[in-house]
């Protein structure tokens, strides 16, 4: 199988997570949106433009029990979310109110690839029972039967692929597991989902076409095309031609709102 099944019979260790914190979602269709992130730290592929190499290329974090995270999603939504000053929204951006803390109910389970541990079940059946809105950042290559509201998918392209120079065994092992077709129809059927693709050229949109043609149910309104770059003067340069490509392809572009907001860095 494609999936660790066999995970979820047998004892394993607690999550290793690398950060967990509220900001405000940066990309996807909840933009905006005050939310709590658990990042899990691991991942089974090694994309070349990783924008979290501490959870990937050289994964940090502790080892975190299912109450120990659920405690602090908890702290974190008692407090609420704040703008803070270093947060430049002009007008039109300005989607929380600026004055009080905004209720957080939306939790974010990311990485790396939260679908490598088994404690992500417990977990979301926790927060959900909770009432927490959840969304799951997961590449489509492992299936775990969790509670989700949002499965984010983030389909990897040939172009993720790193070099053999830089990665060694992995760049085959990257090319052979990225893509799991099994996996993605099964998370299609089961979960309301987003299907978001990081585009780096017109190659990859062709890539993209391709790649829907084998999933015939796939939502095209719920495919976002996002810029790869992690500063905003790359990502405007892949915007000004990826903008038109979405508006005459039927697709949504996906900005990536939190590098916008605060820069490429962690806890945002």
């Amino acid at each position: 199988m494609p999936y660790p099944l066999a995970l979820l019979s047998n004892p394993s260790p607690p999550l290793r997570i690398a950060e967990i914190y509220s900001s405000l979602q940066g990309e996807g269709l909840l933009t905006g949106t005050p939310s709590a992130f658990v990042r899990a730290s691991g991942c089974n592929l090694r994309c070349w433009f990783c924008d979290t190499p501490y959870t990937s290329w050289e994964p940090e974090g502790e080892d975190k029990s299912v109450d120990e995270i659920f405690s602090e999603v908890r702290r974190l939504a008692d407090a609420g979310w704040t703008v803070p000053t270093t947060l430049d929204l002009n007008e039109n951006e300005s989607v929380v109110d600026q004055a009080h803390p905004t209720t957080i109910r939306h939790v974010v389970i990311t990485g790396g690839e939260p679908m490598l541990f088994a404690e992500l079940i417990p977990l979301t059946e926790r927060l959900h029972a909770a009432a927490f809105h959840l969304t799951i950042e997961t590449a489509g290559t492992l299936f775990l039967p969790v509670q989700c509201d949002l499965m984010s998918i983030s389909p990897k392209l040939a172009s993720s692929t790193p070099t053999e120079e830089r990665s060694g065994k992995w760049s085959a092992r990257h090319d052979r597991t990225r893509h799991q077709p099994a996996v993605i129809r099964q998370l299609l059927a089961d979960y309301a989902y987003q299907l978001k693709f990081v585009i780096d050229s017109p190659q990859d949109c062709e890539h993209v076409q391709a790649w829907l043609a084998e999933f015939p149910a796939a939502d095209r309104s719920r495919v976002l095309l996002m810029p790869q770059g992690t500063d905003p003067v790359a990502l405007a340069r892949n915007a000004q031609w990826l903008v038109p490509y979405c508006h005459s392809h039927g697709f949504r572009f996906c900005p990536r709102k939190h590098i916008e907001w605060y820069g490429a860095r962690r806890g945002t």
